[in-house]
């Protein structure tokens, strides 16, 4: 069972960012990573990354030698001249060494160019594209400046350029640190006037005190939608496939799913939404909590309610009722406690009967449980606490014999590093905590699914817990945190509109049953009073009214940052003005409606990508142009630090500049008299067909179904 603080606990597992060392290159082709062949073998992405960045330090290498070797050539022609020397062994081997360098150097060449290949249908991260090549120019500027920094970010106004590289003040420290005195304005200058060919920035200008203003080819950006159009919204390159596991959700057996379980579900869901989408291996489990000392109450009760339950399956409508019934037996019948204690002890031995009623009691709950996983369009595997039940005796014996436990009174504990509280990994009795079952979880999740990242979606009430079980793990030596990433993503608590915690007039915890069918009638009253019944067919208002009551449920959550509590309001998350779901939905399906409108079909649409070019000469279609391809910076961002909102936040900005565009630019002309269309601007048809595109898979993310009609 769960700890009493606990509503839920979840699990992913996802990958930190990268980092290169850039050691001096090697003078033979090495085997391994180096090589073609073990690089092909890799993704696309990391490949293309390291490899580009590989290469420039080839070429500048090789830049450096055959400037060496031209000034030895000539100091040894001018030597023969006065007939005192022949060839130099120096310059030799320097010939040697570059004639490997260019072979080497080809090879990368050759490797990279295949890479690209391979991602060529990837959605380009300009931010990424802008690194490197920015990254490049300040290693020809300044090759003495180990780890020099690399600040490239988009520009907040319009006139800043698109982008700016904000290097050059912290260079100038940096090199102040080593006796030299130079300004950022010379280190800007310097490091523009060393950037790389490229087919991406269209001009740069040094602003203020060295900040580098990037504007972007419009030609570039207009080639990217076509690419967009054309292949669908594909993930970018992320680095090779990992291993991601998610644990989520994680109700307690014999409890009902409460809306404290909400924030759990709806993030864990939408984090293993992103992490499938990018191409990793996501394994999605829900902790369940079917283990423990309650078990034995509820089978004892089970016995005297349903005697016959071995042989008719028991008809248990309300295991709330049932559960709340068994307890009060538990605390008022001495007997019944006594038989309860013996039921737990058969469970343990795993005696058929108790494990054919724990089966049962465990099936009612998983059964209501799916009822709210169907209407959230949540898919997850069970991987109850009782999976890893004969995993404790190995993990208690591992810590044994690796001389990491102390004995309290009895208790085996553990004092991982760097925390105050230890880890109780056996009680007096013999028996087991919460702390063995959350290690052998882990343990679990790291050697038999070898997980290359781990992230537990949980309340930040065990913030502290998680940290002594993480600790703990990397103690043991289960994980190396720069190999593998284990992180807690906390969440605050979900309030009512008097910001206390959500709860029925009563004073009950609010199940969450309940909100989702209160949230299905109060969509299809928003929907009814804006006279969607008289327009839609009935199939057609069934989906709008789930797509505005489960999407809206899950944005309101998803849409605040995860670390904050957040006030549940109903009238606010159905509002169709401001950054809500419903908002949101409603501008997909009028974006939706133009092309039908101007009777253009979804073949018309693919086949003018092909053939038409996206100008984005007005100021409008520009904008809109740059955010759609934001997409995936966005999708970056949230790979690493896990905060949705981020997301939702993308999402509306791209709904309100699409409507600034849409309000400034024609994309359908019609004859004021006949109301029959005169001019179609394909063009401009082709970026709203580019923005719903990037919404929609915004929402499959975020777990939001849109409908075509609403």
């Amino acid at each position: 069972m769960r700890p009493p603080y606990s509503p839920g606990r979840h699990v992913a597992v996802a990958r930190g960012r990268w980092s290169y060392a850039l050691t001096p290159p090697p003078a033979m082709p090495p085997p391994g990573r180096g090589d073609a062949a073990s690089c092909a073998a890799s993704s696309p992405g990391v490949c293309v990354s390291e490899r580009s960045m590989e290469l420039g330090r080839y070429e500048e290498k090789l830049r450096q030698q055959e400037a060496e070797i031209k000034s030895l050539t000539a100091e040894i022609e001018s030597l023969r001249n006065f007939a005192f020397v022949g060839d130099s062994p120096s310059l030799e081997v320097l010939r040697d060494e570059n004639s490997k360098l260019k072979y080497r150097l080809n090879i990368l060449r050759k490797s990279l160019q295949e890479e690209k290949e391979k991602s060529v249908k990837s959605m380009i991260n300009i931010n990424v594209q802008l690194q490197e090549i920015f990254g490049r120019a300040i290693r020809a500027s300044y090759p003495e400046l180990v780890n020099a920094p690399l600040a490239v970010t988009p520009s907040q106004q319009p006139k800043f350029g698109d982008y700016q590289c904000n290097s050059a003040m912290a260079m100038t420290q940096m090199l102040k640190a080593r006796g030299e005195k130079v300004s950022p304005i010379e280190i800007a200058n310097k490091i523009v006037k060393n950037l790389p060919e490229n087919n991406l920035i269209e001009k740069t200008e040094i602003a203020g005190p060295g900040f580098i203003n990037v504007h972007i080819q419009k030609n570039f950006v207009s080639k990217q939608l076509t690419k967009l159009l054309v292949n669908g919204v594909q993930p970018p390159v992320i680095g090779e496939q990992k291993r991601v596991v998610v644990d989520f959700s994680s109700p307690n057996i014999a409890k009902e799913m409460h809306v404290g379980h909400l924030r759990s579900t709806v993030i864990g869901d939408s984090i293993c939404r992103l992490f499938e989408f990018v191409g990793h291996d996501v394994l999605r489990l829900n902790h369940l909590g079917d283990w423990g000392t309650q078990f034995g109450m509820l089978i004892a009760h089970l016995q005297d309610k349903f005697p016959n339950y071995l042989s008719v399956s028991p008809p248990i409508g309300d295991l709330q009722s049932f559960y709340k019934e068994s307890k009060k037996r538990f605390d008022e019948e001495e007997e019944f406690k006594k038989r309860a204690y013996q039921c737990v002890v058969q469970l343990q031995s795993h005696s058929p009967d108790i494990i054919k009623a724990w089966n049962l009691i465990c099936d009612v709950s998983r059964k209501e449980f799916q009822k709210i996983y169907d209407c959230l369009d949540i898919r997850i595997i069970d991987r109850g606490e009782s999976y890893y039940q004969d995993k404790m005796v190995q993990v208690i014996k591992e810590f044994e014999e690796k001389g990491l436990v102390e004995v309290d009174e009895g208790r085996k504990v553990v004092f991982p590093p760097g925390c105050s509280i230890p880890l109780t990994i056996e009680k007096s009795d013999g028996g087991f905590t919460y702390d063995t079952s959350d290690l052998a979880a882990i343990k679990q999740r790291l050697v038999e699914e070898r997980a290359d990242i781990i992230i537990y979606v949980v309340d930040s009430g065990q913030g502290i817990h998680l940290q002594n079980v993480f600790s703990a793990a990397q103690m043991i030596g289960w994980f190396d945190p720069k190999v593998t990433r284990v992180e807690h993503a906390g969440f605050g608590v979900v309030l009512g509109e008097d910001k206390k915690k959500f709860k029925t007039r009563s004073g009950d915890t609010v199940r969450l049953i309940d909100l989702l069918e209160e949230g299905l009638k109060r969509s299809m009253d928003k929907l009814k009073d804006k006279e969607r019944d008289k327009v839609l067919t009935p199939e057609e208002l069934d989906a709008a009214q789930k797509a505005v009551a489960f999407g809206c449920i899950k944005y309101a959550d998803l849409s605040h940052n995860r670390m904050n509590d957040y006030i549940f309001s109903f009238d606010k998350m159905l509002d169709d003005r401001g950054n809500t779901a419903a908002y949101l939905l409603y501008a997909f399906t009028r974006i939706r409606s133009i092309a039908r409108l101007a009777n253009i079909s979804d073949e018309q649409l693919h086949k003018a990508a092909q053939d038409t070019e996206i100008g984005l000469q007005h100021e409008k279609e520009w904008k809109l142009g740059k955010c759609i391809l934001r997409f995936p910076e966005i999708l970056q961002k949230i790979l690493d630090d896990l905060l949705l909102h981020t997301l939702c936040d993308y999402l509306y900005e791209l709904a309100t500049t699409f409507t600034e565009f849409y309000d400034n630019c024609y994309c359908v002309e019609k004859d004021r008299q006949t109301g029959q269309i005169v001019k179609v601007n394909m063009g401009r048809m082709l970026l709203c067909d580019a923005t719903a595109a990037v919404m929609a898979k915004g929402f499959d993310i975020l777990g939001i179904k849109p409908v075509q009609r609403m």
